[in-house]
């Protein structure tokens, strides 16, 4: 399994204690940028890791100031599911009954610590599946909604 990350500017210091944690726990990811703290803009780097999420990466990790950006723009991007985690039921919940493929944080709202704790239980829950679920999900995924 490999991890598609990507960041804003301001999601770059999360973004940078994330890579060192999944480095520790041998993790492989791809760091999709940005690589400062220089502003962008958090769609270039969404759409990054969405396009290597549809290339066969996993999951993916954005980060932005408050999570809300990213999750926007990555959701706009077909077969991606996208939730902006801030708490554990959030990460579990949006695996069991989504099968979502990114977690978002938002820097401003969600430190190290928290983030580890949220991407392990979104990585390692998985899809309930059923049929009410995998309706949902088509619908999503059709744009029948």
């Amino acid at each position: 399994m490999k991890i598609a990350i990507g960041s804003d500017h301001r999601g770059f210091p999360l973004k940078e204690g994330l890579k060192k944690y999944f480095e520790s726990k041998k993790i492989a990811y791809e760091d999709f940028g940005t690589y400062s703290t220089d502003s962008v803009d958090y769609p270039d780097y969404a759409k990054k890791v969405c396009d290597a999420i549809n290339g066969g990466f996993r999951f993916g990790v954005l980060i932005c100031g408050s999570g809300i950006g990213v999750s926007m723009a990555a959701n706009k991007h077909k077969g991606i599911r996208a939730v902006n985690a801030n708490n554990n039921n959030m990460a579990e919940m949006s695996r069991r009954h989504n099968d979502a493929n990114v977690i978002c944080f938002g820097s401003d709202f969600t430190d190290l610590e928290h983030a580890e704790r949220y991407f392990e239980i979104f990585i390692s829950t998985d899809f309930e599946g059923g049929e009410r679920h995998e309706r949902r999900i088509k619908k999503m995924d059709n744009n029948l909604i």
